[in-house]
């Protein structure tokens, strides 16, 4: 009696529970999922505070003393004559041309740039409105060849974790909003398509095949082309990604489609019509509630796509061009002076490393969701 009394408890009490109760108590025990939720969280909250992590603004450098890929400065916390403990610190980087191969080589001076924490520094605006001039780190010089690149630098002498950090906000930005326009257009489409049926079923089918012939790299093209020059390039890369977006919801709108139909032939949607449910709400409150789990699973699988997209897309040079800066585009650096450039400055791939662990963190959260929500992988 004592003995099964608990048990009966707590069978009771785990069929009393939700779907995403369970769910949740499921993905708690994944832990490469929530390892991917955690590196998520913190490469958006990177992106975020971008501007205050980053120690310079996005497009500083110096017009008379251009240091083109110079290396990572190392980080210094010991006084090399007594070696105690200091203020951290960099040493002076000097740029001098090798006349035989043509190409700038540094090398560190004696004199030391100090770092510190909490400098004001260049203006900024955190999600466009809450201003700012606080950095987390730097030199507080403004002397040439004081520069702290943690990561190096690029091409026109910027620091390449600035440009990484204020990459972030596109590449991941874009994501997001292109997949939740193209789900929520999936979702209507193919709803619409499985409820009414009949003339409406065969527009939305034949639009569907219509979209998925035409070639993505081609419409690229030809869209950027049609903007005149003048144009922001950040407008142009939405407008072409929201194309995208919007050509982009076929192959959602089948799958929705094909599980609605079986839905709707079901007794609760049947019950629904029989006490005067509107179709509104027979689609919207009973119907498309079911796919509450398959959305949750795409969405996590196809935003690193679209952030692939856009990453490539910039790296054509179709995409996200000056003043402003994506992880494509800052990638696109690493194919200037081909495969002997990565042998004298391999940093220039840092941002691909970016792109690569957001795209993993996805992948893993994605698969976690989905054993989780699937009732045969429960454990």
């Amino acid at each position: 009696m004592t003995t099964t009394a608990p048990q009966k408890k707590v069978k009771e009490r785990s069929l009393g529970q939700s779907q995403f109760s369970v769910a949740w108590g499921q993905f708690r025990k994944n832990r490469l999922a929530k390892t991917g939720g955690v590196g998520l969280i913190l490469i958006y909250l990177m992106a975020l505070f971008a501007p205050f992590l980053a120690p310079d603004s996005l497009s500083s450098y110096s017009t008379t003393d251009i240091t083109r890929f110079q290396p990572p400065t190392p980080v210094h916390f010991r006084d090399p004559q007594t070696g105690a403990l200091t203020r951290p610190y960099v040493n002076k980087f000097s740029q001098q041309l090798n006349m035989d191969t043509f190409v700038n080589e540094y090398k560190a001076t004696d004199e030391k740039c100090p770092i510190y924490f909490g400098v004001r520094g260049a203006s900024y605006k955190i999600l466009g409105f809450i201003p700012g001039n606080l950095h987390l780190y730097g030199t507080g010089n403004d002397q040439a060849g004081c520069n702290v690149f943690l990561i190096g630098g690029e091409a026109l002498g910027r620091d390449l974790l600035t440009r990484t950090l204020y990459a972030s906000q596109i590449s991941l930005t874009i994501g997001v909003g292109a997949v939740l326009a193209s789900t929520i257009i999936g979702l209507f489409m193919g709803a619409l398509a499985a409820f009414f049926g009949g003339i409406v079923d065969t527009v939305v089918m034949r639009l569907v095949e219509v979209i998925s012939a035409i070639p993505y790299l081609f419409l690229l093209l030809l869209l950027r082309s049609v903007f005149p020059q003048n144009i922001n390039p950040i407008f142009a890369l939405y407008v072409i990604l929201g194309i995208l977006a919007f050509i982009g919801w076929g192959g959602l709108a089948r799958v929705t489609r094909g599980q609605l139909l079986s839905v709707r032939e079901q007794d609760f949607v049947s019950a629904a019509r029989a006490l005067g449910a509107s179709d509104n709400r027979v689609m919207w409150r009973h119907m498309l509630p079911t796919m509450t789990t398959y959305i949750i699973v795409t969405l996590s699988l196809s935003i690193p796509g679209f952030i692939l997209l856009e990453s490539g897309l910039s790296f054509l040079g179709i995409g996200a061009v000056e003043p402003y800066v994506s992880w494509g585009s800052l990638l696109a650096q690493a194919q200037e002076g081909g495969l002997s450039s990565l042998n004298s400055r391999p940093w220039v791939l840092i941002p691909g490393f970016f792109i690569v662990f957001t795209v993993g963190c996805f992948q893993l959260l994605g698969d976690g969701l989905r054993d989780a929500f699937d009732p045969r992988k429960r454990q």
